[in-house]
């Protein structure tokens, strides 16, 4: 009964830590709304509050376009759910996995490679679709083992080896793509590859693209979010009911400690991080297999932002698989919001940028929030105990 309620009341803290990190973070941008229009009298402080209401509706602040841009929030939400859970699982077992952006271009690439070379005439698109999941999955595994075997087996600093395999994995990527026969050579685009669609091989909607459709506008919201719902699901029941889960989060509490506890170390390092590369790959490959997605493939100068943004959506949700969830809809909610904010107020997207930015500033000392909140709490109980230990002396 202890350990149910202690897990409740640090669960509690951590809810509590996220929430202020979210309210500090919304503040601030409505602080720099207000500025805007000090310094604008053109504006007026009625803009402002008009603003920070248009960011915090989200899609819902689109006009007639709510459901469509609902639908698309989903969507764009499942590869971050993912990202996030990448992040996570790092993190419990003591590690640092900011090589989530490589991982998720490895997993592009071979999800591409697979979907658009197997020709659906031949094989079912149901199969090639599967086929290309498991195989972007798997090479994200592969690329975030490699960090993982660094850090088990000679000790290398992970967050040096997964910045170095980022930019590896960019220029791999550019490179495979350059020449490629599946690149999208229309006028409109360049150095994009073809959609997946082209070869009939698009993820099942399950009708939510018509629900959350536009009127003749179809969403992009398909069954993906559910899969990734799974996933937090299985990835928590793991980590918490698992004697594989206990290992995991042994090692990153004490490393030494598990290992004299019998437990194999290294091997538990170089697994967690090729879970967490297999995860950041299986969004990329999701958001691949949408067949409505074109991808970039000249990366070697930029990085995808999910990849990262991962990160403040683990430390949000306290590296909880479930709460993941909502941190990564959520962060993609105030996205949404901002860029309605230059159709219906004077203001541009760009605040809300800044507002997700405090959010994720703000997340970095989440877990520092929630340790004062213990602290607090603890000081609290201690001067009760001490007041009743006075007066049962008097007595």
């Amino acid at each position: 009964m202890k350990n149910k309620n202690k897990k409740s009341s640090e669960g509690l803290k951590s809810l509590s830590a996220s929430l202020l990190c979210i309210f500090g973070g919304i503040f601030v941008g409505f602080v720099v709304l207000v500025l805007l229009s000090v310094f604008n009298p053109r504006i007026g402080f009625a803009e402002a509050v008009r603003g920070i209401l248009v960011v915090l509706g989200g899609p819902f602040s689109g006009g007639g376009n709510s459901l469509f841009q609902f639908g698309n929030m989903l969507f764009n939400a499942t590869p971050l759910i993912l990202t996030g859970l990448s992040a996570c699982i790092a993190f419990k077992t003591g590690l640092f996995n900011i090589g989530t952006p490589g991982q998720y271009l490895m997993g592009a690439m071979v999800t591409l490679i697979v979907s658009l070379s197997i020709p659906s005439a031949s094989v079912p698109s149901p199969i090639i679709w599967l086929l290309a999941l498991i195989s972007g999955t798997l090479a994200g595994a592969l690329w975030g083992a490699i960090p993982g075997f660094f850090k088990a087996y000679l000790n290398v600093n992970e967050v040096i080896v997964c910045i170095m395999t980022n930019w590896i994995a960019a220029n791999v990527v550019s490179w495979v793509f350059n020449s490629s026969k599946f690149i999208n050579v229309a006028e409109s685009k360049v150095n994009f590859i073809m959609k997946t669609e082209v070869n009939n091989i698009v993820t099942a909607t399950f009708g939510l693209d018509k629900i959350f459709s536009g009127g003749s506008v179809v969403s992009y919201a398909d069954a993906s979010i559910f899969l990734a719902i799974c996933v937090a699901i299985a990835l928590y029941v793991v980590m918490n009911k698992t004697t594989f889960g206990y290992e995991l989060k042994a090692c990153g509490f004490n490393r030494d400690g598990a290992k004299y506890a019998g437990m194999n170390e290294k091997r538990n390092l170089l697994l967690a991080m090729a879970i967490a590369g297999g995860l950041a790959a299986m969004g990329a490959s999701i958001w691949c297999l949408n067949g409505h997605q074109d991808f970039k493939w000249e990366t070697y100068q930029t990085l995808p932002v999910d990849g990262f943004n991962g990160i403040p959506a683990a430390l949000l949700a306290g590296n909880n698989p479930i709460g993941i969830i909502f941190t990564a809809i959520f962060l993609k909610y105030i996205n949404v919001g901002g860029s309605n904010l230059a159709a219906n107020t004077a203001f541009n997207e760009y605040v809300s940028q800044l507002m997700i930015a405090m959010i994720v500033y703000f997340s970095g000392f989440a877990r520092y929030i929630s340790m004062l909140l213990s602290t607090k709490k603890k000081s609290l109980q201690e001067i009760e105990t001490e007041i009743k230990n006075s007066k049962e002396e008097k007595k």
